[in-house]
């Protein structure tokens, strides 16, 4: 199957292992010197609409990719993001 850059920013990554989705391709790292493709960079997710920036990227190396379908990638990675818990404030104002 032949495919071109342009195809790639339109498949949805997924990680094999826990199946989560990861996002979409933004971008790829190339190796100018031998040519070959080294890995796909999926943007990270904006913070509050964008304002507040966005998490970081996550940068697949092509070796854990394990398929490239029609419509999605299947990865092998596992990705950590951490978890953004709530806080407890309802001691703040009130002593025991």
């Amino acid at each position: 199957m032949c495919c071109r850059l342009e195809d790639l920013r339109d498949k949805q990554v997924i990680c094999i292992k826990d199946g989560n989705i990861l996002g979409y391709v933004g971008d790829v790292e190339v190796d100018t010197l031998c040519g070959k493709l080294v890995s796909i960079i999926v943007f990270g997710k904006p913070k509050f609409f964008g304002i507040f920036g966005r998490e970081d990227d996550i940068v697949i190396p092509w070796c854990e990719i394990e398929i490239i379908g029609s419509e999605t990638i299947l990865v092998n990675s596992v990705i950590n993001r951490p978890i953004k818990r709530k806080r407890k404030i309802s001691n703040i104002f009130y002593s025991n």
